[in-house]
């Protein structure tokens, strides 16, 4: 599944084609997704402004003129794909419809940006922008790792305590919004923390020093573009860069990376998950 990384480059990509265009037509190929399309859907966006363009978490959220606003999830498999854009920044000509293209995007400006989403585990709904934060997929989120009120008192305060590994408590979106496995891991490499290690123990230097560390690893992940593991690609079609940078995630076997370290990297499985580590260098 998309990561935040992943949903911020999908988000920047619609940019040009979407901020500040009006809708002028929209296609709802299917009533449904992961769970049905608003009522209406298609009616009540055609003619719409798009304001504004941002980002909650792992959802794309689009502020409309007329006072609603638009929540995207991509799933497992979700793209958002972008064609014939006038400013010259998606070269790509309209293709031809697809199998799996289940909402289209007609801007005013000639833009088309299409929902293609094969294994339908994506998602749209809408929702009053005033009261978006209340939205049940977004009220018990924590806070942006990007953003101000993530910050090392936050951090040691919300680990305090917590039994759980720091590994899942970092999954955690009530604590953090939008971390994912892949980044976790890379993460606790960097700051040479264990996965397994119980989140209350690690000493409160450590954990805030983890603040800045989480903060790079997500801004180098953007800087690439993201990860394409499977079926991520960005708006304009192009695969993510990231993956060639892991230090650990899916490096099982792989010797370290870490400057005279001489370890291997080991996998474990936590809540599910497969969580990748240096077996020398994480304590």
């Amino acid at each position: 599944m998309p990561e935040l990384p992943e949903v911020e480059t999908v988000r920047r990509g619609l940019l040009p084609a979407m901020e500040g265009v009006v809708i002028a037509r929209m296609e709802v190929n299917r009533p449904d997704l992961r769970w049905p399309f608003p009522e209406r859907m298609a009616d009540r966006l055609t003619g719409q402004r798009i304001e504004r363009l941002r980002r909650r978490s792992k959802y794309i959220l689009a502020d409309l003129s007329g006072g609603e606003t638009l929540l995207i999830h991509l799933g497992m498999s979700g793209r958002m794909i972008v064609s014939g854009d006038p400013l010259g920044v998606f070269v790509h000509d309209h293709p031809a419809a697809q199998k799996h293209d289940h909402v289209v995007f007609h801007m005013e400006n000639g833009a088309r940006v299409t929902f293609n989403d094969p294994r339908r585990f994506g998602a749209m709904d809408l929702m009053t922008t005033a009261e978006a934060d209340t939205h049940k997929l977004l009220a018990a989120l924590g806070p942006e790792p990007l953003g101000n009120d993530f910050h090392e008192d936050y951090l040691v305060a919300a680990l305090a305590g917590r039994g759980s590994p720091i590994k899942s408590a970092l999954l955690d979106q009530r604590i953090i919004a939008g971390l994912g496995n892949i980044y976790v891991c890379e993460a606790l490499f960097r700051a040479g923390i264990s996965p397994r290690r119980k989140a209350g123990r690690i000493a409160s230097t450590r954990v805030a020093g983890m603040v800045p560390i989480i903060r790079k690893v997500l801004q180098d992940a953007i800087a690439a573009g993201g990860s394409s593991l499977k079926d991520f690609r960005q708006a304009d079609g192009e695969l993510g860069y990231f993956q060639h940078s892991f230090d650990v995630y899916g490096r099982e076997g792989e010797g370290c990376r870490r400057d005279g370290c001489g370890g291997t990297i080991g996998r474990i499985v936590q809540s599910g998950r497969s969580s990748f580590y240096c077996l020398q260098c994480q304590r």
